[in-house]
């Protein structure tokens, strides 16, 4: 039987951390939660709170983390990702970028523990490559109002490999592509969540730019297993690396799709101007996580957005 972990998921109760909390105690685990409610929901985790085993601190990692218990992962995903969330302070989504991932790294270098950092596709930013993998450098500016998100988690990249290097910090990285399923906000604000609301209400589904930009779409448990997997290699594969369902679907399909899973809904797809920067094209080549990792996405999007659909049907 393997010992039990003690693990610590900033950002935890937000729509990814509280899935992988749960995971993670699934798994018998100690799991402690840190996150300063911004966009994470307290309701994500009311599950846990009873759980000898878990461990709610309020805290906003742009300030030190101060835990006196041992800790053997930590699992960074501190941060707003979408982007009405991201762009709604962006010095402070800089802030929690850089400052956040500073203090992740500094505890664990205290505590000798294995700290994966949550990157993501849009350090490709517009991408000149397509599909793209983990040797593209990205077509991203450095000023624009998708900037602090984008170059802020380039920035901690640069940093985790450096504490690596530097002070041998025992670090991973993760590129994670589009991700929904259950925990997502309503007002999230990405295309999946955004969709699905707008039809289960009856309300006009919005279409940004023409819609033939493109998406590849991971449903959460997918995403999980990649987390795990990454984090649990003991191949000293660090990364960074893609983990996303490369199957490629245009922004119109998806619209078509959800209407098409929701019978009942009385939803017309409407057109809107494209907002400045956002990528035409994102797709994933995952044969670095295949080759690594043994990872390979299971859930299509059909199974996917019929789970997604059923749970968004219980929050409005």
């Amino acid at each position: 039987m393997s010992k039990q972990k003690t693990i610590l998921v900033t950002g935890g109760a937000g729509f990814i951390g509280s899935n992988l909390c749960q995971r993670l105690l699934d798994e018998g685990n100690k799991v402690i939660c840190l996150d300063n409610l911004f966009t994470g929901n307290k309701n994500n985790i009311k599950q846990f709170l009873d759980n000898s085993d878990f461990e709610f601190i309020e805290h906003d990692i742009e300030n030190p983390i101060d835990i006196d218990t041992q800790i053997d992962q930590i699992y960074n995903l501190a941060c707003p990702a979408s982007p009405p969330h991201y762009q709604f302070d962006k010095i402070k989504t800089l802030k929690t970028n850089i400052l956040g991932a500073i203090n992740v790294l500094d505890l664990a270098l205290k505590t000798g523990a294995r700290v994966l950092q949550a990157s993501t596709s849009e350090i490709y930013g517009d991408p000149l490559e397509h599909p793209q993998k983990e040797t593209y450098n990205g077509n991203v500016k450095t000023i624009s109002p998708r900037s602090c998100y984008d170059e802020g988690k380039r920035a901690v990249e640069t940093l985790f490999g450096d504490y690596h290097k530097e002070k041998g910090v025992d670090i991973r990285i993760i590129r994670i592509f589009n991700t929904y399923g259950p925990n997502m906000a309503v007002n999230d604000g990405r295309v999946v969540s955004n969709f699905i609301i707008q039809a289960l209400k009856n309300e006009d589904i919005t279409i940004y730019g023409d819609g033939s930009q493109t998406r590849s779409f991971q449903y959460i448990d997918d995403l999980l297993d990649g987390l795990l997997a990454l984090m649990n290699n003991e191949i000293n594969f660090l990364g960074p690396v893609n983990i996303g369902n490369p199957d490629e679907f245009t922004v119109s399909q998806l619209a078509e799709k959800v209407i098409q899973l929701i019978l009942s809904t009385k939803s017309k797809i409407v057109y809107k101007n494209l907002p400045e920067n956002d990528p035409k094209k994102r797709k994933p080549d995952i044969s670095l996580a295949q080759e690594k990792l043994n990872w390979t996405p299971k859930i299509n999007l059909d199974e996917g957005l019929k789970k997604a659909i059923e749970y968004f049907k219980g929050m409005i």
